[in-house]
């Protein structure tokens, strides 16, 4: 069922005039308060050098190192508002460019070089326990299964948008926002849309958190509908001195213009001093081979292998069974995962991968990381290694 009409479609100039008649409110008799909010915000930059290598089997072997920087400011507030704005600039480092979209021929790293604006939105808090950011921004709902920023990637994803956050109910936090634009990693794939979020989160249970979510999407271009309705639980539960029991559930119905299909998660874990074991189930459902549950909004390298082979649901679905083993060790961070894929409608097994992490923070600035995936194929796609080496500095 189709329920996007539900909610009429504002007009493309409305956010536009918006942030105008807000940005009207800054009147001549309040300017040294003004120039207070100006003078003392807060800036911000971040730098991350990336090495990445791709072996595909399909394509000449890709080496690609970038250096992201990204230099934010952040005002004071002024009658409630604030605003802020952040560049962002991704340069091929080193001369290595071996990689696609850059060079043909070669596997692909989805790091072009990119020069923009990354967020700019004006915002306002002069509401009771209420939060409104207008403009280009970073969005993350839970845990950015449905809508996330894509962070993992150079040039992360950022929305054009409106947003709401309220919490005048007890224990409640409300997220609405209406999507004008996607801006995606890769900016090609930018898209006009005409997208309503609507996200509940409940946190007055002592051992579960809840959130109830409907994601209405519509592609202004090709007019395509896309609306996901689901539950979230989560929760943990100490256990004495053995640790902690550590649980998630989560199911969701998806309908399009001519497909019906549902989603399901779920996960337990065992959390320790010394180590953290996962062991996890999804279902990225089918609707009779003809059509794969879509997240055509999410952190999707975060979810079903770091080798990023399932961007796109099958037409058959997706099983994801998924063996997750994390702890330290002398400060450092270590992450082993196992996954192995399977369709949904069908008995094809996709293949197997393997995912390894390791993290080290040098203070509370900096952090260098090494992380290896290994895609071993069956009936899908075909085997894929990838490698990343990074360093990286946040002021």
């Amino acid at each position: 069922m189709n329920t996007t009409h539900l909610f009429n479609r504002p007009n493309k100039a409305w956010l536009s005039g918006t942030l105008l008649a807000l940005g009207g409110l800054a009147t001549p008799g309040y300017a040294n308060d003004l120039d207070t909010a100006l003078v003392e915000g807060t800036p911000s930059l971040e730098m991350r050098l990336r090495y990445e290598s791709v072996d595909d089997a399909t394509n000449k072997d890709a080496s690609a190192a970038t250096l992201r920087t990204r230099l934010g400011y952040a005002t004071g507030k002024y009658h409630g508002l604030m605003a802020y704005g952040e560049f962002e600039d991704v340069r091929i480092f080193g001369g290595l460019d071996d990689y696609a979209p850059v060079t043909d021929g070669y596997a692909t790293v989805a790091d072009p070089e990119v020069t923009q604006l990354n967020q700019a939105f004006l915002g306002y808090s002069g509401l009771p326990k209420t939060e409104i950011k207008l403009g280009r921004q970073r969005l993350i709902l839970d845990n950015a299964r449905f809508v996330g920023n894509v962070g993992w990637r150079q040039n992360e994803q950022t929305f054009d948008a409106v947003s709401l956050v309220n919490k005048s109910l007890a224990d409640t936090t409300i997220t609405y926002a209406y999507l004008d634009k996607v801006n995606g990693i890769l900016t090609r794939f930018d898209a006009d849309v005409s997208d309503h979020l609507i996200n509940v989160k409940y946190d007055g249970l002592k051992a579960l958190k809840l959130s109830a979510y409907a994601y209405l999407l519509e592609d202004d271009n090709s007019g395509v509908s896309n609306d996901t309705y689901g539950l979230r639980a989560k929760g943990k539960t100490g256990l004495g001195e053995m640790g902690k029991l550590l649980y998630t559930a989560e199911f969701a119905t998806q309908s399009t213009d001519n497909n019906d299909a549902s989603y399901a998660f779920i996960e337990a874990a065992m959390a320790t001093k010394v180590i953290t074991a996962k062991l996890g189930y999804e279902v990225l459902g089918s609707d009779g081979g003809a059509y794969g549950f879509q997240t055509p909004l999410a952190t999707k390298h975060a979810f079903n292998g770091w080798a990023d082979k399932f961007l796109s649901t099958p037409t058959a679905g997706l099983r994801d069974l998924m063996l997750t083993l994390s702890g330290k060790l002398s400060g450092t961070r270590l992450v082993a995962v196992y996954h192995d894929f399977s369709a949904d409608e069908g008995n094809a097994e996709y293949g197997s991968e393997i995912d390894l992490l390791a993290t080290k923070k040098f203070g509370k600035r900096y952090l260098t990381g090494l992380k290896y995936s290994s895609y071993k194929a069956d009936s899908y796609s075909t085997d894929t290694n990838k490698l990343w080496l990074w360093g990286q500095m946040k002021i």
